[in-house]
Formats: C-alpha cells, sequence, structure tokens
C-alpha cells in the first residue's frame, strides 16, 4: 500500500449470510473492534440486511455497501433492486461484476458498465471486480483478460467519477476456493490494473485509485498481501463474517 497516496479500504462481502438479527450482532461486536482503523472500512451485506446495518453502522466509521443494482431506475425487473433505491436508504456503495454474478447471475461486461453508470448517477461509490478464471491464467492471457473487463466496464466513466470507484481483483479460481494468489501474483496483476487506469485517464487518476486484492484473503496472509506497493486494500469473504477475522485484516491495514 501507498497511503500517502491513496486511501486504503478494507470490505468485507458478506454474500447470502447472516439474518437482520445476526447482522446487527455482528456488526455490533465489529464497531468498537475498529473504531481506531487507519483505512475505510465497508461492510457489503444482503439487501434484506441493508436498512439493519445503516441504522447498526450510524455514527460509526464503518459505511455500507449493497452487493449489487440493476442498471434501470425502475420497471419490470422482478427480483431487482435499482440504484435510487439503495441511495435512499443511506447506502454509500455498491459492489459491482462480482464474479458470482457473472458465472450464475450471466452478467456481462455491457452489463457492468450499466450497472456502473446507474450506481454513479445515484451518487454511490462503486466495487469494481475483475479477475480471470484458472483456465485463463493457465493459457496465460491474465493480463488481457483483466484488462479488457476494467476497459469496458469503465465505458463513458469520467475521470472526476473514478474518485468514487474502487478496482478489486478478485481471481475467480481463488474465491471461496482457499486458494490464494501469491502476495507477487497479486502485486502484479494489481500493477497491471493500475496500468491500464493510466492508459484511460492518466497517472494521476491512476495513482489515486484505490485496487483491492480479493480472494481468500483473511488474518494470516493479510500483511504480506497488503505490503505489495499497489495492493490499496482487500475485498473479503469468508473472513469478514466473524468480527475477530475482520478486525485483525483491518489492523494490518491500518498499520
Amino acid at each position: 500500500m501507498n497511503k500517502a497516496l491513496r486511501p486504503a479500504v478494507i470490505a468485507g462481502n458478506w454474500k447470502m449470510n447472516k439474518t437482520r438479527s445476526e447482522a446487527k450482532a455482528l456488526l455490533e461486536e465489529l464497531r468498537p473492534l475498529c473504531k481506531d482503523a487507519g483505512c475505510q472500512v465497508i461492510v457489503c451485506v444482503p439487501f434484506t440486511d441493508l436498512e439493519t446495518a445503516v441504522a447498526a453502522c450510524q455514527g460509526s466509521n464503518i459505511t455500507v455497501a449493497a452487493q449489487n443494482c440493476h442498471w434501470a431506475a425502475s420497471g419490470a425487473f422482478t427480483g431487482e433492486i435499482s440504484a435510487g433505491m439503495l441511495a435512499e436508504m443511506g447506502v454509500r456503495w455498491t459492489i459491482v461484476g462480482h464474479s458470482e454474478r457473472r458465472q450464475y447471475f450471466g452478467e456481462t461486461d455491457e452489463t457492468v458498465n450499466k450497472r456502473i453508470r446507474a450506481a454513479l448517477d445515484q451518487g454511490l461509490g462503486v466495487i469494481l471486480c475483475v479477475g480471470e478464471l484458472l483456465s485463463q491464467r493457465e493459457a496465460g492471457i491474465t493480463a488481457e483478460v483483466v484488462s479488457l473487463q476494467t476497459k469496458a466496464a469503465l465505458q463513458g466513466v469520467s475521470a472526476q467519477e473514478m474518485g468514487r470507484i474502487i478496482l478489486a481483483y478478485e481471481p475467480v479460481w481463488a474465491i471461496g476456493t482457499g486458494k490464494t494468489a501469491t502476495a507477487q501474483q497479486a502485486g502484479e496483476v494489481c500493477g497491471i490494473l493500475r496500468g491500464v487506469l493510466e492508459q484511460l485517464y492518466g497517472s494521476q487518476v491512476a495513482q489515486a485509485a484505490t485496487i483491492q486484492y480479493g480472494g481468500s484473503m483473511n488474518a494470516g496472509n493479510a500483511a504480506e498481501l497488503l505490503a505489495q506497493e499497489d495492493v490499496d486494500g482487500g475485498l473479503i469473504g469468508g473472513a469478514s463474517l466473524k468480527a475477530p477475522d475482520f478486525a485483525a485484516i483491518i489492523q494490518a491495514a491500518s498499520r
């Protein structure tokens, strides 16, 4: 990390976990553990937990994110939630383009771009996820894959709006598998992403952008991953569901 240039951000992606009562209990346990954090802390909770989380985090240094949003403001999209609905609730961020959304729910580079546009237009910040499959890494095309995903997702996004976008590099082969990219691998790809941002927006925007690593980051490996120059934080899955584990990662990012 280089905190002199850009903020460190630790975000917890709860995925499809925690009822409202469980969410409230977890956040009440987490609040005192991260009150002195030297990094930004975000919790990305299921739609049913959003109102509970916003209330539980009020007056704290924890901000709340959704895990997805739709690109339309309203309409016949059964089961979807608009960015405007999220903003009206007090939600500050949303994840867009997570590999599980791409894999299981048909997300494409085009729909990712449309969702980003909708989120930005409603004043939300975006955690944009990109990452390669194991077959793509083995084929030696990781750089091409993540570069294309990033460029496609950011179509029509201005340099000024990049201040509300966090990039999250999540190698698909390391999500929920227990496998983790080595610190060197994570740092290399985050560096590639920063290079893409420099091509698109120039050096100043690229150096100011926060780029996270996701993919089985935990209390045991966080310090080594965060020591990489271009790794500015983490998008944390399973380890974010236990307050002490998540707090340990926040402490690593605060150093």
